[in-house]
Protein backbone atom coordinates (compact mmCIF):
# COMPACT_ATOMS: atom_id res chain seq x y z
CA UNK A 1 0.00 0.00 0.00
CA UNK A 2 2.85 2.48 -1.37
CA UNK A 3 -0.05 5.46 -1.14
CA UNK A 4 -2.14 4.70 1.86
CA UNK A 5 -2.39 7.29 4.58
CA UNK A 6 -0.43 6.82 7.57
CA UNK A 7 0.24 7.39 10.89
CA UNK A 8 3.43 6.99 12.61
CA UNK A 9 4.78 5.07 9.91
CA UNK A 10 2.26 2.31 10.41
CA UNK A 11 -0.49 2.37 7.22
CA UNK A 12 -4.51 3.33 7.76
CA UNK A 13 -7.02 1.07 7.00
CA UNK A 14 -9.81 2.20 8.47
CA UNK A 15 -9.07 5.97 10.49
CA UNK A 16 -11.66 5.76 13.82
CA UNK A 17 -10.44 8.74 15.70
CA UNK A 18 -9.75 9.06 19.41
CA UNK A 19 -12.94 8.45 21.59
CA UNK A 20 -13.80 11.52 23.52
CA UNK A 21 -13.02 10.98 27.64
CA UNK A 22 -16.34 12.17 28.43
CA UNK A 23 -18.13 9.85 26.16
CA UNK A 24 -17.28 6.85 28.19
CA UNK A 25 -19.58 5.59 30.84
CA UNK A 26 -17.48 3.93 34.23
CA UNK A 27 -18.40 0.31 35.24
CA UNK A 28 -16.99 -2.42 34.05
CA UNK A 29 -16.64 -6.06 35.07
CA UNK A 30 -13.36 -6.50 32.88
CA UNK A 31 -11.01 -4.21 30.88
CA UNK A 32 -9.30 -6.00 27.76
CA UNK A 33 -6.34 -4.22 26.79
CA UNK A 34 -5.80 -4.32 22.92
CA UNK A 35 -8.26 -4.53 20.09
CA UNK A 36 -6.99 -6.83 17.56
CA UNK A 37 -8.77 -10.12 16.55
CA UNK A 38 -7.97 -11.33 19.77
CA UNK A 39 -9.36 -8.57 22.29
CA UNK A 40 -12.36 -8.14 19.52
CA UNK A 41 -12.96 -11.68 19.74
CA UNK A 42 -12.56 -11.84 23.80
CA UNK A 43 -14.72 -8.53 23.78
CA UNK A 44 -17.85 -9.79 21.36
CA UNK A 45 -18.29 -13.18 23.42
CA UNK A 46 -17.95 -11.81 26.66
CA UNK A 47 -20.16 -8.88 25.83
CA UNK A 48 -23.10 -11.24 24.24
CA UNK A 49 -22.88 -13.32 27.31
CA UNK A 50 -24.35 -9.93 29.21
CA UNK A 51 -20.53 -8.72 30.66
CA UNK A 52 -20.00 -4.99 30.90
CA UNK A 53 -16.59 -4.50 29.05
CA UNK A 54 -14.03 -2.28 28.40
CA UNK A 55 -11.99 -2.41 25.48
CA UNK A 56 -8.89 0.03 25.28
CA UNK A 57 -6.59 0.29 22.14
CA UNK A 58 -3.69 2.50 21.85
CA UNK A 59 -4.61 3.46 18.22
CA UNK A 60 -7.28 5.31 16.81
CA UNK A 61 -7.29 3.35 13.48
CA UNK A 62 -7.45 -0.21 12.20
CA UNK A 63 -3.85 -0.61 10.73
CA UNK A 64 -3.73 -2.41 7.55
CA UNK A 65 -0.42 -4.06 6.12
CA UNK A 66 1.17 -7.50 6.45
CA UNK A 67 -0.75 -9.14 9.02
CA UNK A 68 -2.80 -12.54 9.67
CA UNK A 69 -4.50 -13.29 6.84
CA UNK A 70 -4.99 -17.55 6.88
CA UNK A 71 -8.22 -18.28 9.71
CA UNK A 72 -8.54 -21.71 10.08
CA UNK A 73 -12.21 -23.90 10.82
CA UNK A 74 -11.69 -24.18 14.34
CA UNK A 75 -11.74 -20.16 14.44
CA UNK A 76 -14.68 -19.75 11.73
CA UNK A 77 -16.73 -22.00 14.09
CA UNK A 78 -16.07 -19.79 17.29
CA UNK A 79 -16.51 -16.30 15.14
CA UNK A 80 -19.89 -18.28 13.46
CA UNK A 81 -21.14 -18.60 16.94
CA UNK A 82 -20.70 -15.10 17.37
CA UNK A 83 -22.25 -14.35 14.32
CA UNK A 84 -19.42 -13.10 12.03
CA UNK A 85 -18.36 -15.89 10.33
CA UNK A 86 -20.49 -15.93 7.71
CA UNK A 87 -19.70 -12.37 6.59
CA UNK A 88 -15.71 -13.46 6.47
CA UNK A 89 -16.63 -16.20 4.66
CA UNK A 90 -18.32 -14.16 2.20
CA UNK A 91 -15.72 -11.77 1.67
CA UNK A 92 -12.48 -14.21 2.13
CA UNK A 93 -11.25 -16.34 -0.33
CA UNK A 94 -12.08 -20.01 0.83
CA UNK A 95 -9.76 -23.16 0.14
CA UNK A 96 -9.36 -26.64 1.58
CA UNK A 97 -6.54 -27.78 -0.95
CA UNK A 98 -2.83 -27.49 -0.48
CA UNK A 99 -0.13 -28.30 -2.81
CA UNK A 100 3.76 -29.27 -2.18
CA UNK A 101 5.94 -28.57 -4.96
CA UNK A 102 9.74 -29.41 -4.55
CA UNK A 103 12.61 -28.33 -7.28
CA UNK A 104 11.98 -27.19 -10.73
CA UNK A 105 8.88 -29.83 -11.02
CA UNK A 106 5.86 -28.50 -12.35
CA UNK A 107 3.73 -30.85 -10.36
CA UNK A 108 3.36 -31.06 -7.08
CA UNK A 109 5.49 -33.89 -4.54
CA UNK A 110 1.69 -34.20 -3.35
CA UNK A 111 -1.97 -32.49 -2.90
CA UNK A 112 -3.88 -32.82 0.46
CA UNK A 113 -7.16 -31.67 1.70
CA UNK A 114 -7.50 -29.25 4.72
CA UNK A 115 -11.53 -30.27 5.17
CA UNK A 116 -11.77 -34.37 4.80
CA UNK A 117 -14.80 -34.49 6.61
CA UNK A 118 -17.68 -33.11 4.49
CA UNK A 119 -20.75 -31.59 5.25
CA UNK A 120 -19.65 -29.14 7.74
CA UNK A 121 -20.77 -25.43 7.55
CA UNK A 122 -17.10 -23.93 7.56
CA UNK A 123 -14.78 -24.53 4.73
CA UNK A 124 -11.11 -25.72 5.77
CA UNK A 125 -9.76 -22.02 5.78
CA UNK A 126 -9.93 -18.95 4.41
CA UNK A 127 -7.93 -16.02 3.21
CA UNK A 128 -9.06 -13.06 4.54
CA UNK A 129 -6.81 -9.66 5.42
CA UNK A 130 -6.66 -9.14 9.17
CA UNK A 131 -7.76 -5.63 8.66
CA UNK A 132 -10.76 -6.83 7.24
CA UNK A 133 -11.44 -9.60 10.04
CA UNK A 134 -11.23 -6.94 12.82
CA UNK A 135 -13.46 -4.81 10.44
CA UNK A 136 -16.15 -6.99 10.80
CA UNK A 137 -15.68 -7.68 14.41
CA UNK A 138 -15.69 -3.94 15.14
CA UNK A 139 -19.21 -3.82 13.76
CA UNK A 140 -20.31 -6.41 15.81
CA UNK A 141 -19.00 -5.12 19.16
CA UNK A 142 -20.88 -1.93 18.75
CA UNK A 143 -23.74 -3.59 18.60
CA UNK A 144 -23.50 -5.26 22.00
CA UNK A 145 -24.73 -2.54 24.47
CA UNK A 146 -22.64 -3.17 27.33
CA UNK A 147 -18.90 -3.31 25.50
CA UNK A 148 -17.05 -0.19 25.18
CA UNK A 149 -14.01 0.68 23.09
CA UNK A 150 -11.88 3.59 23.81
CA UNK A 151 -10.04 3.76 20.52
CA UNK A 152 -6.62 6.13 20.95
CA UNK A 153 -6.32 5.21 24.85
CA UNK A 154 -3.60 3.86 26.05
CA UNK A 155 -2.85 2.01 29.40
CA UNK A 156 0.45 3.35 30.79
CA UNK A 157 0.37 1.83 34.15
CA UNK A 158 -1.13 -1.17 35.97
CA UNK A 159 -1.53 -2.36 39.86
CA UNK A 160 -3.01 -5.23 41.10
CA UNK A 161 -5.02 -4.06 44.38
CA UNK A 162 -7.50 -6.06 46.71
CA UNK A 163 -10.01 -7.40 44.50
CA UNK A 164 -9.04 -5.66 41.33
CA UNK A 165 -6.25 -4.12 39.07
CA UNK A 166 -6.24 -0.14 39.10
CA UNK A 167 -4.95 0.89 35.20
CA UNK A 168 -3.58 4.34 34.07
CA UNK A 169 -4.92 5.37 31.01
CA UNK A 170 -3.56 8.04 28.69
CA UNK A 171 -5.91 9.77 25.97
CA UNK A 172 -5.77 12.90 24.11
CA UNK A 173 -8.22 14.21 26.72
CA UNK A 174 -5.93 13.88 29.70
CA UNK A 175 -4.91 11.58 31.74
CA UNK A 176 -7.38 8.97 33.87
CA UNK A 177 -7.76 6.09 35.84
CA UNK A 178 -9.54 2.57 35.47
CA UNK A 179 -10.51 0.59 37.80
CA UNK A 180 -12.46 -3.26 37.28
CA UNK A 181 -12.34 -6.95 38.78
CA UNK A 182 -10.47 -7.84 36.04
CA UNK A 183 -8.03 -7.36 33.11
CA UNK A 184 -6.87 -9.12 30.06
CA UNK A 185 -4.07 -8.69 27.85
CA UNK A 186 -4.27 -8.67 23.90
CA UNK A 187 -1.78 -6.49 23.28
CA UNK A 188 0.06 -8.05 21.16
CA UNK A 189 3.78 -9.50 20.87
CA UNK A 190 5.61 -6.48 23.01
CA UNK A 191 2.59 -6.55 25.18
CA UNK A 192 3.04 -3.36 27.52
CA UNK A 193 1.03 -4.89 30.11
CA UNK A 194 3.29 -7.70 30.40
CA UNK A 195 6.21 -5.87 30.83
CA UNK A 196 4.59 -3.45 33.79
CA UNK A 197 4.05 -6.78 35.55
CA UNK A 198 7.95 -7.49 35.00
CA UNK A 199 7.05 -11.05 33.05
CA UNK A 200 8.61 -12.23 29.74
CA UNK A 201 9.04 -14.91 27.39
CA UNK A 202 11.22 -18.34 27.26
CA UNK A 203 11.77 -19.98 24.28
CA UNK A 204 13.74 -19.96 20.89
CA UNK A 205 14.07 -17.09 18.26
CA UNK A 206 15.35 -18.48 14.77
CA UNK A 207 17.80 -17.44 12.52
CA UNK A 208 16.29 -17.25 9.74
CA UNK A 209 14.80 -14.28 7.65
CA UNK A 210 11.47 -14.37 5.38
CA UNK A 211 10.29 -11.65 3.14
CA UNK A 212 6.54 -11.09 2.74
CA UNK A 213 5.30 -9.53 -1.09
CA UNK A 214 1.80 -8.80 -0.80
CA UNK A 215 1.19 -7.88 -4.86
CA UNK A 216 -2.05 -6.62 -6.87
CA UNK A 217 -2.58 -9.20 -9.20
CA UNK A 218 -5.51 -9.51 -11.61
CA UNK A 219 -4.88 -13.79 -12.54
CA UNK A 220 -7.40 -16.32 -12.47
CA UNK A 221 -5.68 -18.97 -10.48
CA UNK A 222 -6.59 -21.82 -8.36
CA UNK A 223 -7.52 -20.65 -4.83
CA UNK A 224 -5.09 -23.32 -2.98
CA UNK A 225 -1.97 -23.27 -0.93
CA UNK A 226 0.86 -23.51 -2.79
CA UNK A 227 4.97 -24.42 -1.30
CA UNK A 228 8.00 -24.98 -2.82
CA UNK A 229 10.82 -26.78 -1.47
CA UNK A 230 14.00 -25.21 -3.13
CA UNK A 231 12.60 -24.07 -6.38
CA UNK A 232 14.85 -22.33 -9.35
CA UNK A 233 13.65 -18.91 -8.83
CA UNK A 234 14.87 -19.33 -4.90
CA UNK A 235 16.92 -22.03 -4.81
CA UNK A 236 17.97 -23.77 -1.47
CA UNK A 237 15.20 -22.07 0.16
CA UNK A 238 11.20 -22.28 0.41
CA UNK A 239 8.43 -20.24 -0.94
CA UNK A 240 4.69 -20.05 -0.68
CA UNK A 241 1.39 -18.23 -2.29
CA UNK A 242 -1.70 -18.03 -1.18
CA UNK A 243 -4.57 -15.89 -2.59
CA UNK A 244 -6.88 -12.87 -0.86
CA UNK A 245 -9.68 -11.25 -1.38
CA UNK A 246 -9.53 -7.94 -3.67
CA UNK A 247 -6.75 -9.38 -6.16
CA UNK A 248 -4.35 -9.46 -3.44
CA UNK A 249 -1.75 -12.64 -3.62
CA UNK A 250 0.61 -13.31 -0.62
CA UNK A 251 4.28 -14.46 -1.43
CA UNK A 252 6.24 -15.51 1.19
CA UNK A 253 10.00 -16.29 0.19
CA UNK A 254 12.96 -17.57 2.47
CA UNK A 255 16.32 -15.40 2.61
CA UNK A 256 18.55 -16.69 5.12
CA UNK A 257 20.61 -14.66 8.33
CA UNK A 258 22.74 -12.39 7.36
CA UNK A 259 20.90 -10.43 5.17
CA UNK A 260 20.48 -6.68 4.02
CA UNK A 261 16.93 -5.94 5.34
CA UNK A 262 16.49 -2.75 3.31
CA UNK A 263 17.60 -4.06 0.16
CA UNK A 264 15.58 -7.30 0.52
CA UNK A 265 12.47 -4.72 0.31
CA UNK A 266 13.49 -2.61 -2.53
CA UNK A 267 11.37 -3.46 -5.74
CA UNK A 268 14.62 -4.56 -7.72
CA UNK A 269 14.89 -7.15 -5.02
CA UNK A 270 11.46 -8.31 -4.82
CA UNK A 271 10.64 -8.14 -8.54
CA UNK A 272 12.93 -11.07 -10.03
CA UNK A 273 11.10 -13.41 -7.07
CA UNK A 274 7.91 -12.51 -8.03
CA UNK A 275 8.68 -12.85 -11.75
CA UNK A 276 10.50 -16.13 -10.99
CA UNK A 277 7.41 -17.66 -9.37
CA UNK A 278 5.02 -16.18 -11.75
CA UNK A 279 6.47 -16.03 -15.04
CA UNK A 280 8.37 -12.81 -16.77
CA UNK A 281 5.33 -11.40 -18.30
CA UNK A 282 3.35 -10.94 -15.21
CA UNK A 283 1.84 -8.04 -14.52
CA UNK A 284 1.92 -6.64 -10.98
CA UNK A 285 1.84 -3.91 -8.36
CA UNK A 286 3.25 -3.54 -4.67
CA UNK A 287 0.93 -3.69 -2.54
CA UNK A 288 3.19 -4.57 1.02
CA UNK A 289 6.63 -5.28 1.55
CA UNK A 290 8.01 -6.37 4.79
CA UNK A 291 10.95 -8.84 6.28
CA UNK A 292 10.26 -10.60 9.55
CA UNK A 293 12.24 -12.70 11.62
CA UNK A 294 10.29 -15.06 14.26
CA UNK A 295 10.39 -16.78 17.37
CA UNK A 296 8.43 -19.45 19.19
CA UNK A 297 8.06 -18.26 22.46
CA UNK A 298 5.51 -17.88 25.58
CA UNK A 299 4.61 -16.85 29.13
CA UNK A 300 5.52 -19.30 31.93
CA UNK A 301 1.82 -18.66 33.21
CA UNK A 302 -1.23 -16.92 31.34
CA UNK A 303 -3.12 -16.28 34.61
CA UNK A 304 -1.43 -13.87 36.88
CA UNK A 305 -4.34 -13.38 40.20
CA UNK A 306 -6.58 -11.14 38.28
CA UNK A 307 -4.54 -9.91 35.21
CA UNK A 308 -4.54 -12.60 31.77
CA UNK A 309 -3.00 -12.93 29.54
CA UNK A 310 -4.05 -14.17 25.44
CA UNK A 311 -2.92 -14.00 22.00
CA UNK A 312 0.56 -12.76 21.39
CA UNK A 313 0.90 -11.13 24.70
CA UNK A 314 1.15 -15.09 25.89
CA UNK A 315 2.76 -16.56 23.29
CA UNK A 316 4.71 -16.52 20.10
CA UNK A 317 4.69 -18.74 17.28
CA UNK A 318 6.30 -18.49 13.47
CA UNK A 319 3.24 -17.64 10.78
CA UNK A 320 4.35 -21.35 8.63
CA UNK A 321 1.07 -23.12 9.70
CA UNK A 322 -1.47 -19.90 10.70
CA UNK A 323 -1.01 -20.71 14.19
CA UNK A 324 -0.33 -17.25 15.57
CA UNK A 325 -3.50 -15.12 15.07
CA UNK A 326 -5.90 -18.77 15.38
CA UNK A 327 -4.24 -19.91 18.57
CA UNK A 328 -5.17 -16.37 20.21
CA UNK A 329 -8.40 -16.77 19.06
CA UNK A 330 -8.79 -19.82 20.84
CA UNK A 331 -7.64 -18.17 24.05
CA UNK A 332 -10.73 -15.88 23.60
CA UNK A 333 -13.33 -18.85 22.96
CA UNK A 334 -11.12 -21.04 25.59
CA UNK A 335 -11.29 -17.68 28.05
CA UNK A 336 -14.94 -16.32 27.77
CA UNK A 337 -16.79 -18.67 29.29
CA UNK A 338 -14.75 -19.32 31.88
CA UNK A 339 -14.26 -15.83 33.35
CA UNK A 340 -17.91 -15.15 32.65
CA UNK A 341 -19.06 -18.16 34.68
CA UNK A 342 -16.43 -16.08 37.33
CA UNK A 343 -18.14 -12.69 36.98
CA UNK A 344 -21.04 -14.29 37.72
CA UNK A 345 -20.42 -16.10 40.63
CA UNK A 346 -21.08 -19.11 39.62
CA UNK A 347 -17.49 -20.85 39.79
CA UNK A 348 -14.31 -19.58 41.32
CA UNK A 349 -10.17 -18.92 40.55
CA UNK A 350 -10.17 -22.54 39.85
CA UNK A 351 -12.00 -22.47 36.59
CA UNK A 352 -9.62 -19.83 35.59
CA UNK A 353 -6.12 -21.94 36.26
CA UNK A 354 -8.09 -24.76 33.89
CA UNK A 355 -7.64 -21.43 31.37
CA UNK A 356 -4.25 -21.68 32.10
CA UNK A 357 -3.63 -25.05 31.65
CA UNK A 358 -5.99 -25.41 28.32
CA UNK A 359 -4.39 -22.57 26.80
CA UNK A 360 -0.81 -23.52 27.89
CA UNK A 361 -1.49 -27.06 26.66
CA UNK A 362 -2.81 -25.22 22.88
CA UNK A 363 0.30 -22.90 22.88
CA UNK A 364 2.86 -25.92 23.32
CA UNK A 365 0.97 -27.51 20.38
CA UNK A 366 1.24 -25.04 18.47
CA UNK A 367 4.93 -23.98 19.36
CA UNK A 368 6.12 -27.87 18.78
CA UNK A 369 4.55 -27.26 15.39
CA UNK A 370 6.19 -24.38 14.88
CA UNK A 371 8.97 -25.19 15.74
CA UNK A 372 9.18 -28.74 13.22
CA UNK A 373 8.04 -26.73 10.91
CA UNK A 374 11.08 -24.24 10.71
CA UNK A 375 13.20 -27.27 11.07
CA UNK A 376 12.30 -28.75 8.18
CA UNK A 377 12.19 -25.95 6.10
CA UNK A 378 15.54 -24.78 7.10
CA UNK A 379 17.57 -27.89 7.54
CA UNK A 380 20.88 -26.65 9.73
CA UNK A 381 23.07 -29.73 9.17
CA UNK A 382 24.02 -31.98 5.97
CA UNK A 383 22.49 -35.23 7.55
CA UNK A 384 19.15 -33.22 8.23
CA UNK A 385 18.96 -31.68 4.83
CA UNK A 386 19.65 -35.16 3.49
CA UNK A 387 16.55 -36.27 5.44
CA UNK A 388 14.40 -33.77 4.40
CA UNK A 389 15.31 -34.30 0.33
CA UNK A 390 15.20 -38.09 1.33
CA UNK A 391 11.14 -37.32 2.79
CA UNK A 392 10.29 -35.50 -0.08
CA UNK A 393 11.32 -38.10 -2.61
CA UNK A 394 9.49 -41.13 -0.66
CA UNK A 395 6.35 -38.65 -0.90
CA UNK A 396 6.15 -38.34 -4.14
CA UNK A 397 4.71 -41.84 -4.58
CA UNK A 398 4.45 -43.13 -0.93
CA UNK A 399 1.53 -41.70 1.01
CA UNK A 400 3.03 -42.93 4.26
CA UNK A 401 5.79 -40.46 4.16
CA UNK A 402 3.51 -37.27 3.78
CA UNK A 403 3.44 -36.69 7.07
CA UNK A 404 6.71 -36.32 7.28
CA UNK A 405 6.85 -33.70 5.04
CA UNK A 406 6.18 -30.22 6.93
CA UNK A 407 6.03 -26.88 4.77
CA UNK A 408 3.74 -25.62 7.86
CA UNK A 409 1.65 -27.92 9.95
CA UNK A 410 -1.44 -26.10 9.31
CA UNK A 411 -3.91 -24.75 12.13
CA UNK A 412 -6.56 -27.32 13.53
CA UNK A 413 -8.34 -27.78 17.68
CA UNK A 414 -6.26 -28.48 19.76
CA UNK A 415 -7.30 -31.36 22.08
CA UNK A 416 -7.01 -31.50 26.05
CA UNK A 417 -6.79 -34.68 26.90
CA UNK A 418 -5.81 -33.81 30.62
CA UNK A 419 -8.15 -30.91 30.86
CA UNK A 420 -9.20 -30.84 34.40
CA UNK A 421 -12.39 -30.06 32.83
CA UNK A 422 -12.63 -33.16 31.63
CA UNK A 423 -14.35 -37.00 32.72
CA UNK A 424 -12.44 -39.75 31.44
CA UNK A 425 -14.97 -42.53 29.55
CA UNK A 426 -16.62 -45.35 31.78
CA UNK A 427 -14.70 -48.59 32.38
CA UNK A 428 -15.57 -50.70 29.97
CA UNK A 429 -17.44 -48.27 27.65
CA UNK A 430 -16.12 -48.65 23.92
CA UNK A 431 -16.01 -45.48 21.65
CA UNK A 432 -15.57 -44.11 18.10
CA UNK A 433 -16.42 -40.59 18.42
CA UNK A 434 -15.06 -37.49 19.56
CA UNK A 435 -12.91 -38.29 23.35
CA UNK A 436 -13.24 -35.76 26.30
CA UNK A 437 -11.08 -32.66 25.77
CA UNK A 438 -11.43 -32.74 21.72
CA UNK A 439 -14.01 -30.24 20.32
CA UNK A 440 -17.13 -31.23 18.81
CA UNK A 441 -17.56 -32.00 15.16
CA UNK A 442 -20.03 -30.53 12.55
CA UNK A 443 -22.88 -32.17 10.76
CA UNK A 444 -25.96 -31.05 8.83
CA UNK A 445 -29.35 -31.14 10.65
CA UNK A 446 -32.90 -30.41 8.89
CA UNK A 447 -32.39 -26.06 8.73
CA UNK A 448 -28.99 -25.78 9.62
CA UNK A 449 -26.05 -26.62 10.95
CA UNK A 450 -24.96 -28.76 14.86
CA UNK A 451 -22.48 -26.64 15.76
CA UNK A 452 -24.96 -23.42 15.65
CA UNK A 453 -27.13 -25.31 17.55
CA UNK A 454 -24.95 -26.21 20.47
CA UNK A 455 -24.55 -22.28 20.64
CA UNK A 456 -22.33 -21.23 23.67
CA UNK A 457 -24.09 -22.91 26.67
CA UNK A 458 -23.25 -26.00 28.11
CA UNK A 459 -25.24 -28.63 26.51
CA UNK A 460 -26.63 -32.08 26.59
CA UNK A 461 -26.55 -34.25 23.15
CA UNK A 462 -28.66 -37.14 23.33
CA UNK A 463 -29.13 -39.87 21.11
CA UNK A 464 -32.56 -40.42 22.06
CA UNK A 465 -35.37 -39.44 25.13
CA UNK A 466 -34.07 -42.29 26.91
CA UNK A 467 -31.70 -40.35 27.82
CA UNK A 468 -33.02 -38.23 31.35
CA UNK A 469 -32.44 -35.06 31.29
CA UNK A 470 -29.96 -32.96 33.22
CA UNK A 471 -31.75 -30.07 35.27
CA UNK A 472 -30.50 -26.19 34.16
CA UNK A 473 -28.75 -27.72 31.06
CA UNK A 474 -29.92 -27.37 27.62
CA UNK A 475 -30.69 -30.46 25.86
CA UNK A 476 -30.65 -31.65 22.42
CA UNK A 477 -32.21 -34.94 20.95
CA UNK A 478 -30.47 -36.13 18.14
CA UNK A 479 -33.33 -38.75 17.34
CA UNK A 480 -35.55 -34.98 16.90
CA UNK A 481 -33.12 -33.35 14.70
CA UNK A 482 -33.70 -34.88 11.11
CA UNK A 483 -30.49 -36.56 11.44
CA UNK A 484 -31.85 -37.90 8.17
CA UNK A 485 -28.20 -39.05 6.54
CA UNK A 486 -26.76 -39.99 10.44
CA UNK A 487 -23.88 -37.97 9.80
CA UNK A 488 -24.29 -37.06 13.62
CA UNK A 489 -24.88 -40.48 15.16
CA UNK A 490 -21.77 -41.90 12.68
CA UNK A 491 -19.89 -39.27 13.39
CA UNK A 492 -20.08 -39.12 17.89
CA UNK A 493 -20.74 -42.97 17.90
CA UNK A 494 -23.87 -42.36 19.10
CA UNK A 495 -25.83 -45.99 19.92
CA UNK A 496 -29.51 -45.77 21.55
CA UNK A 497 -29.32 -44.33 24.86
CA UNK A 498 -25.82 -42.69 24.81
CA UNK A 499 -24.92 -39.37 25.37
CA UNK A 500 -22.73 -36.18 25.38
CA UNK A 501 -21.94 -33.42 27.53
CA UNK A 502 -20.24 -30.06 25.57
CA UNK A 503 -18.88 -27.47 27.23
CA UNK A 504 -19.78 -23.44 26.02
CA UNK A 505 -16.70 -23.31 24.05
CA UNK A 506 -18.21 -26.48 22.38
CA UNK A 507 -15.32 -29.01 23.80
CA UNK A 508 -16.33 -32.27 25.03
CA UNK A 509 -16.55 -32.59 28.32
CA UNK A 510 -17.45 -35.90 29.06
CA UNK A 511 -19.63 -38.85 27.29
CA UNK A 512 -21.73 -42.07 28.33
CA UNK A 513 -22.91 -45.30 27.12
CA UNK A 514 -25.28 -45.58 30.18
CA UNK A 515 -25.64 -41.70 31.43
CA UNK A 516 -27.48 -41.23 34.88
CA UNK A 517 -28.20 -37.84 36.69
CA UNK A 518 -25.71 -38.52 38.83
CA UNK A 519 -23.20 -39.24 36.66
CA UNK A 520 -23.87 -36.42 34.29
CA UNK A 521 -24.27 -34.08 37.24
CA UNK A 522 -20.89 -34.77 38.49
CA UNK A 523 -19.28 -34.51 34.99
CA UNK A 524 -21.17 -30.96 34.46
CA UNK A 525 -19.99 -29.98 38.14
CA UNK A 526 -16.65 -30.68 37.25
CA UNK A 527 -16.69 -29.01 34.10
CA UNK A 528 -18.61 -25.75 35.17
CA UNK A 529 -17.02 -25.19 38.46
CA UNK A 530 -14.42 -27.88 39.51
CA UNK A 531 -16.43 -29.53 42.05
CA UNK A 532 -15.16 -32.98 41.59
CA UNK A 533 -17.09 -35.39 43.10
CA UNK A 534 -16.91 -38.96 43.58
CA UNK A 535 -18.38 -41.16 40.58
Amino acid sequence: MPDAPSRDGIPIWRDIGATPLDDAPGDFDVVIVGGGPVGLTLALDLGQKGGRVLLLNKRDFVAAGSKAICFSKRTLDIWNRLGVAQEMVAKGVAWNVGKVFWGDSAEPVFTFDMLPLKHQAMPGFINLQQYRCEDILIDAVSQVPDVTIRWGHEVTGLRQVDGGVSLDVVSPDGHYAVDAPWVVACDGHNSPVRAMLGLDFDGRVFEDNFLIADIRLKQERPAERWFWFDPPFNPGRSALLHKQPDDIWRLDFQLGWNIDRERCMRPDYVEPLVRGMLGDDIEFEQEWYSVYTFQCRRMARFVHDRVMFAGDAAHLVSPFGARGCNGGVADADNLAWKLDRVIAGEAGHELLEAYNHEAIVTADENILNSSRSTDFLTPKSPVSHAFRDAVLQLARDHAWARPFVNSGRLSTAVAYPDSPLSQADQPGDCWQGIAPGHVAVDAPIDGGWLMQLLGGDFVLLAADKSVPPLPGVRMIVVDELGDRHGMIASRYDLEPGSAYLVRPDQYVAARWRHPTVEKMRSAYDRAAMLKVESQ
